[in-house]
Parts: structure tokens; sequence; C-alpha cells
């Protein structure tokens, strides 16, 4: 309904509700209608208060009934409250999604890339003062063709790795693993995120552009451009859909900014905003009794670093372990590779017989593992028959919490 349809329902309600005896007519009624909207345009204009009164004897030097007087009143008390309504909700500001977040303390955030099929998961608890509690990430086989699929939970500074495809449980203390997974969460957490875009903003290192739609139940778009010439972030564009009603982020999708075009690389989904999460979900309770168990909270792993440079403290990794293999201390051999159990390694290398190591080349950084890549040789014996046996992926790096020891963690059979 239109203002000026508002105006007429309101002077007929009004003439009902006074049981009036004037008689009016259609060219009456127009008049006056004409009349009062005259009057509102004039008063819209006027800059000063002391017009007012100039308006209101215009008004009342007009020939209409008081009825018609009361109407006007009526007009400008409904116009009012139609403007105050309009005032009551502020046009959205990012900084009502950043304070809304700010309660936030159970989430589900799932994390889907155009390419893949099957999305990453996070199940995310907050604790009161907003830091990360707790955190499920199920990580699919995508990521990591070898492992398959994973599931990985923190809690309690500890992270617990699955790796259903390898039947293999392994503890860690605060870990690099346990430390990227947290560092996703935080690139995804919607709260950080808008606070990312206000200080960017502020500082002119993107261009925001807010779209609020009308109908309350689409979401506000907010869209952050990058501003900076030759931009190498992962993404150049996030685009946020608020929630009118609470304010929160629903979702979001990130660009890539190829050939002058944007992207979309992944969409990002929020799911079950403080909606307490089953304790269950952040433990790994339900493990076959036969899985292998890795536990580095409980053991000492790895080798001391002591005064050898990293470069230095590779070589002698892989010697003591080739050396262990070879007197067939597989206790050692297991606690040189961050613990695995000295049955496992019998149970992988128990067939072989290690002979001799002929060389230890020279290690190299890998990017991958941030480790190094130590290359090797030993003589070996297998089925009847002595070969030389070169391992491609023999790495090392320092152990999970405990950057003063190293570990072996891949490159050998078996494992």
């Amino acid at each position: 309904m239109n203002a000026a349809e508002k105006i007429e329902k309101l002077i007929k309600k009004f003439y009902m509700a006074k049981k009036s005896y004037v008689t009016t007519s259609r060219e009456m009624d127009k008049r006056v209608l004409d009349n009062a909207w005259s009057a509102y345009e004039k008063s819209k204009k006027t800059k000063s208060a002391q017009a007012q009164p100039i308006v209101w004897r215009a008004i009342m030097k007009k020939p209409i009934t008081k009825f018609a007087a009361a109407a006007v009143i009526m007009l400008v008390v409904v116009l009012s409250i139609t403007f105050l309504d309009n005032a009551v909700t502020p046009a959205y500001a990012i900084e009502q999604t950043i304070q809304a977040s700010h309660s936030v303390r159970y989430l589900h955030i799932r994390n889907s890339v155009v390419s893949q099929d099957e999305p990453m998961e996070f199940w995310v608890e907050f604790d009161a003062s907003g830091q990360l509690k707790n955190m499920r990430f199920n990580k699919p086989a995508w990521m990591d063709p070898g492992d398959g699929t994973t599931v990985l939970v923190w809690k309690n500074n500890k992270a617990q790795l699955w790796i259903e495809k390898k039947n293999f449980l392994v503890t860690l203390k605060d870990t690099q693993i346990a430390d990227n997974a947290i560092q996703a969460v935080e690139q995804m957490d919607p709260k950080l995120a808008v606070e990312r875009l206000k200080r960017e903003q502020e500082e002119g290192g993107i261009e925001l552009t807010i779209e609020e739609p009308a109908n309350k139940v689409e979401p506000i778009v907010v869209t952050a451009t990058s501003t900076k010439e030759d931009d190498n972030s992962p993404f150049q564009r996030m685009v946020l859909f608020v929630d009118q009603a609470t304010r929160l982020v629903n979702s979001a999708e990130l660009y890539k900014l190829e050939a002058g075009e944007y992207q979309k690389v992944i969409t990002v989904e929020y799911f079950d905003y403080n909606q307490p999460i089953a304790s269950e979900m952040f433990t790994l309770d339900n493990i076959p009794s036969d899985a292998m168990r890795m536990d580095q909270t409980t053991q000492e792993v790895g080798l001391a670093q002591g005064d050898l440079t990293d470069e230095e403290m590779g070589v002698e990794l892989i010697r003591q372990f080739l050396q262990a293999l070879i007197e067939r201390d597989y206790a050692e051999a297991g606690k040189l590779w961050g613990g695995v159990p000295a049955e496992r390694m019998e149970k992988a290398y128990g067939q072989i017989r290690f002979i001799r190591i002929i060389s230890i080349g020279e290690p190299v950084p890998h990017s991958v593992t941030g480790g190094l890549y130590v290359p090797c040789t030993v003589e070996i014996e297998e089925n009847g028959k002595i070969s030389q046996w070169q391992p491609e992926h023999s790495y090392v790096r320092q152990v999970h919490g405990q950057p003063e020891r190293w570990e072996i963690i891949g490159g050998f059979r078996g494992i």
C-alpha cells in the first residue's frame, strides 16, 4: 500500500470512528486528500522549524473540515511511525556480524572444493574466551590418496589421527598436524574472517560492497575484493552471505582471479551455530582392537638432536635406524620411527636381513613434510637373494611437539 492509499484509508477510518454526519462526495474526498498530500509535501521541503506554523496555518485556512485536519495529523503520525520503523532497523554494518559471532561456542563447518566431490568437514567448540577448545576434522581421501579418509581429533592439547585404510591410530602432542588444522579452522572462523575484512578495509587492502535486500528472508551479501596489485594470496575475492535476523554468516565463497576473471574455488558453509556438539565427536573410542597404536605423549620417541645441525641430525638418524634393523633391534627401530610398536616393526622387516649400510647421502629439504629427505643405500638379503636397496622417500623431521628430537617419518616399506 503506497502513502496516498494509506492517507485515504485513514480518512475513511476516521470518519467511521466518529460516526460523522458530514455528507461527503467523491470530489470532496479528492480535494481533502489533495490538500493533505500537498501540505505533507511542503512540510518535507521545509528546512527550519520556524516554518512549521506557516504550514499548519496553510492547512487550517483550507476549506476542509476538522475531520480532514485530524486526518492530516494522523497521516503525520503514521508516516513518522513508518520512518521510525525503518530507523530502528539500522543498515547492516560489518561490526554487527563481528559482535554476533563473539557469542558462538559451537560450529559445524563444511568446506567444499569446486573440483572435488567430497567436502572437508570440521566440528569446533570454543571456550568462554573464544579460544579453540575441541576440534574434529574429517579429511577426505582426495587430500591424501595414500592414507585415504582420515579423522583428526584435537582435544586437551593432544591430537589423535585415525587412518582407517592403514588401521593406524597415532596420538601426538601439540602437533604441526593439529596446528595446521587449527589454522584452517581459524581461516574459516566467521568471526575472525569478518574481523580480517574490516581490518583490511581500514588499511585500504580491499574494496567492500554490501547488498542488503528488502526481503528479510534473503541474505545480506558482503563482497570483499582485493585492491592490491600482484596479490599472491590464495584468494582475491570473498563473498559472505549473512543472515539478516542473526547477523551471522551462513556461507562464504572464495574466488581466485585467473585470466582477468574471478573463478570460484571453495564454498564454506556454516551450520548449527551454538548447537552443542556431542562429546563423542571429539573422541576416537571405536578403534579396532588390532589397530596399530602409537602414542607419542607417553613415551620418548626419535633421537635427541643435541649439538648436531639439522643436516647432521638427518644423517645420524638414518644411520642409527638402519643399524637397529641390521641388529634386529625392532624396539629401537620403532622408537626412532615415531614410536611404532616393536611387533609391528618385526612384522614389517623380520623377513628381510639387513646386511650393511653402503652409503648415506646429503640431506635435502623437503617442502611437503617440512623435514629432510636423506638418500641412502643398504645391502639386504630377501628370499635368499642379496641386493642393494635405496628407499625412495626416506624422510626425517622434528618430532611433533618435541622440536629437540627428530624421527623417521616414512620412505621405508611396511609401515
